[in-house]
């Protein structure tokens, strides 16, 4: 039998067709989602504080399934109770996504809790965590800490020479495999000196701008460089 040219030409271009969808969907599938992103705000904030910057990676390609928030008392110690806690979000967050390891950004004094958790909480050495980066955080202490470490702990914790900055920055200060990233300004009315943010071993970026303390949440530049550093592979 005989079978006509238009419907056997048509039958052709469907196979190949086909044939290219199953070409490209191994690597379709393949494509792994992004590690779990968990934001932690500063002193006196709440996890709305990162709405903005949610939003940001959601425009650009992040699942909200892999963007986290968390919340705790940023009046408690930064190593005695903040650093535990913190761990277990971070177990909660890998069990609830099947993720092998999450990225953290940390605004101001969520920078300690969470350098604890990678020093002295396993959190570097497990391989937790893939990259840290740090936003206006008061990493080697900020003189305007002592305007209320008389009744918080969490500016005692923030004042220079304080225990958890000098456990934190004896040593390595930015231990293990995890990579390191800090944003500070030259306009941060809150971190005292500025450049306090800023660790050895770590990519120190100064903003463009002249950003306030929580600027650095808003600003569009900030948050484009923050992507990439966390698309970048672990070192």
């Amino acid at each position: 039998m005989r079978i006509p040219r238009r419907p056997f030409v048509a039958l052709l271009a469907g196979v190949f067709s086909f044939l290219s969808l199953l070409a490209v969907a191994p690597a379709a599938v393949g494509h792994a989602p992004p590690d779990p992103v968990i934001f932690v705000h500063g002193r006196n904030a709440g996890p709305g504080v990162w709405g903005g910057m949610r939003a940001d990676f959601s425009r650009n390609g992040y699942p909200e399934d892999r963007l986290y928030a968390w919340s705790y008392d940023t009046s408690r110690s930064s190593n005695e109770v903040l650093a535990g806690r913190f761990a277990a979000y971070v177990d909660e967050v890998l069990a609830r996504t099947g993720a092998a390891r999450v990225d953290v950004v940390a605004h101001s004094l969520g920078s300690l809790p969470t350098r604890w958790y990678l020093a002295f909480g396993g959190g570097a050495a497990a391989g937790r965590v893939g990259h840290w980066a740090s936003l206006a955080g008061p990493n080697h202490g900020t003189s305007l800490a002592w305007a209320c470490a008389l009744w918080d702990q969490g500016c005692r914790d923030m004042t220079p020479g304080s225990y958890v900055l000098k456990s934190l920055n004896s040593g390595d200060e930015t231990p293990g495999s995890v990579r390191y990233a800090t944003w500070w300004s030259s306009c941060d009315e809150q971190i005292a000196p500025v450049e306090s943010t800023a660790l050895a071993g770590a990519v120190n970026t100064r903003t463009a701008g002249c950003l306030k303390h929580n600027d650095l949440l808003t600003d569009g530049e900030v948050a484009r460089q923050l992507r990439a550093f966390l698309a970048d592979g672990v070192k």
